[in-house]
């Protein structure tokens, strides 16, 4: 298979005969590193293949997508030779948006769907925005919102270099989130696990649930200890969630 930027090499027991293939996309601002302990902790029959969008780390020349639509018609041709197995995908935040249309946009085209969704740190979209828009924000009140976030490392906030170079990216992933339209369709014919974390004041329980009426399959969820990237301080306790998927529903 010809190597794609779009996918991030797998760094460990990945092999050609590996029975499922884990997609997973980052949140706003986020690059496909975030996922790159993630197969010592999964089953070795599990390939896990990080998203790398434009506008970051390896691709950071690129301009990133401020729009979800041509981000998603863009991404199914890269992903179609790596759908030649059973496939699922997870989404973190910005990513668990990317997921359901990405997901949407298969069943349109009659592609092969994915055997699972895992959707976290992200409210069901068909719900009202609960914070004004960011991305339209000043430079200067920008930065001091993303200090209050989290997620932005701290050498980066720290570094007025470094902040006018990762800016315009954590702006256009602002855009593409803050711009989106929800429009109805019907549910998915694909299970969904729902997930978020206790102190996370952008996501509360009940936004999680919501996530039910995306599928006419298993709804599952499950809330985590820690903030908006509690898959990082978390990590461990979240892969042995999900790696519990693969052994009980043999995905």
């Amino acid at each position: 298979m010809a190597v794609s930027p779009w996918i991030l090499a797998p760094t460990t027991r990945a092999t050609l005969h590996a029975k499922n293939r884990l997609f997973c996309l980052p949140y706003a601002g986020g690059g496909a590193s975030i996922y790159r302990t993630w197969a010592y902790y999964l089953p070795p029959e599990v390939e896990v293949c990080p998203i790398q969008l434009p506008g970051r780390e390896g691709r950071f020349s690129e301009q990133p997508y401020k729009r979800i639509e041509p981000l998603i018609q863009d991404l199914i041709p890269v992903l179609l030779p790596y759908m030649d197995r059973p496939f699922q995908i997870f989404g973190h935040s910005m990513g668990a948006l990317i997921t359901l249309q990405l997901v949407r946009e298969l069943r349109r085209q009659g592609l092969q769907p994915p055997t699972q969704l895992f959707v976290s740190a992200r409210p069901a979209p068909q719900l009202p925005r609960r914070r004004k828009l960011l991305y339209t924000q000043p430079d200067d009140e920008f930065k001091n919102t993303l200090k209050t976030l989290g997620g932005t490392p701290e050498a980066v906030l720290q570094n007025a270099e470094l902040m006018e170079l990762f800016l315009p990216l954590i702006r256009a992933d602002f855009e593409l989130v803050e711009t989106f339209s929800y429009k109805e369709e019907a549910p998915l014919a694909i299970p969904i696990a729902s997930f978020g974390s206790n102190d996370d004041p952008d996501v509360n329980a009940e936004e999680v649930l919501a996530w039910e009426t995306h599928t006419s399959r298993t709804f599952s969820s499950k809330m985590f200890p820690g903030n908006h990237f509690y898959l990082h301080t978390h990590q461990e306790l979240l892969l042995a969630t999900i790696k519990q998927y693969y052994d009980l529903y043999h995905l």
